[in-house]
């Protein structure tokens, strides 16, 4: 009887430790949520990011982490791979943070562009979905200020999303991006944006990323005072030996009723400040590269297209680069805004046939 009795508590013991061992699998590979109550079910949490730090340190499938409707008040970091974060509904279910560039963090230092972002990833094969993100510094009323007003922040660059390095395989879909300056850094790797809506005004889409818009919509938005020009739509990085950088097909370039007609280019050359072994200034091969394929643009459309952008030299001087130099093209633009002249070059149609979402994202193909 002993024997039949110690057969059975090691049956037992091997029978729980495969159940606690499938659980942890189908959790590592499977699905947590969020929302504001969650009864100590212990797959549930009350923030995102305690869900995304819950989350296995690697995993080869998507771990999904469903959101309810609600508004996050969390500055976010994703640094796993094969993430998901999937929300309840995109207007809805809301991710906003209040930080900007200039913010003092300690003596002499400042928060910096990317440490500014509601959200940053570093990480690969990440999916966003049905979601709000948003920064909420107050742009406007900043900029509303005289420049000699010992109240106006300096450095009012605020990003709501920034893909950082060695981030790849980025899928946005069904997103709202919202902020004024700067809302969008994609300066990493591939990412695919299907179905968002991106707003702000200042620079608003950059970095040295390989970026791909697809049906999307791209809002300028109000100024705090007058300004000419108004804003500008992108300020690419892309490095000189990168064949595809900020890619728009079949997008629509809107505005609030607020920006005038004429007014916003659809972007200037991003060349960063960088260190090099011989001095600090910007970067060379920074040829950025931004591309329209069949997008509707309002009014608001410059009649030149492009604008230029200052940069620091070696000497520590200031250099103008212009859009000539960068790789800056249309193909089928549509709408008020759509201007053919020798400003807004194009595309042939050889070269058009190559702008495809197959070329652009290579051997990933996300569903």
């Amino acid at each position: 009887m002993r024997i039949i009795f110690l057969l059975l508590a090691i049956l037992i013991q091997v029978s729980c430790s495969s159940s606690n061992t499938a659980s942890q699998n189908v959790n590592a590979s499977g699905s947590a949520q969020v929302k504001s109550s969650c009864n100590n079910n212990p797959h549930c949490f009350e923030k995102i990011q305690a869900a995304i730090d819950a989350a296995p340190q690697i995993s080869t499938s998507p771990y999904r982490i469903f959101i309810a409707d609600g508004t996050y008040q969390e500055k976010l970091i994703i640094n796993k791979n094969n993430i998901e974060l999937v929300g309840q509904s995109s207007s809805k279910t809301r991710i906003v943070f209040n930080d900007y560039a200039g913010k003092e963090v300690s003596p002499g230092k400042n928060l910096t562009t990317p440490g500014s972002a509601t959200l940053t990833i570093k990480a690969t094969d990440i999916r966003l979905q049905n979601l709000t993100i948003e920064n909420s510094f107050d742009f406007l009323k900043n900029d509303a200020l005289p420049s000699d007003s010992p109240q106006k922040v300096n450095g009012s660059q605020a990003v709501a999303l920034f893909i950082d390095a060695p981030s790849d395989r980025v899928l946005v879909r069904n997103v709202t991006m919202l902020g004024y300056q700067d809302t969008l850094f994609v300066n990493s790797g591939r990412s695919w944006f299907d179905k968002v809506l991106i707003a702000g005004n200042v620079d608003y889409i950059f970095g040295n990323g390989n970026a791909l818009f697809t049906q999307s919509e791209i809002k300028t938005l109000a100024r705090g005072k007058p300004t000419s020009p108004h804003g500008f739509i992108t300020a690419p990085s892309t490095q000189i030996n990168s064949k595809y950088g900020l890619t728009f097909l079949s997008c629509r370039l809107t505005r609030d009723n607020s920006v005038p007609d004429s007014a916003v280019p659809l972007g200037r050359p991003w060349h960063p400040t960088t260190q090099f072994a011989d001095g600090r200034y910007a970067d060379p091969n920074a040829i950025g590269k931004t591309v329209f394929v069949n997008t509707w643009m309002d009014a608001h459309i410059t009649a030149d297209g492009w604008y230029s952008m200052g940069g620091s030299t070696k000497e520590g001087g200031r250099i103008n680069f212009l859009p000539e130099d960068s790789r800056f093209f249309e193909h089928k633009s549509t709408g008020p805004g759509a201007i053919i002249n020798d400003k807004h070059r194009q595309l042939s149609e050889q070269e058009a046939k190559e702008i495809t979402r197959k070329n652009i994202l290579g051997d990933w193909n996300p569903k």
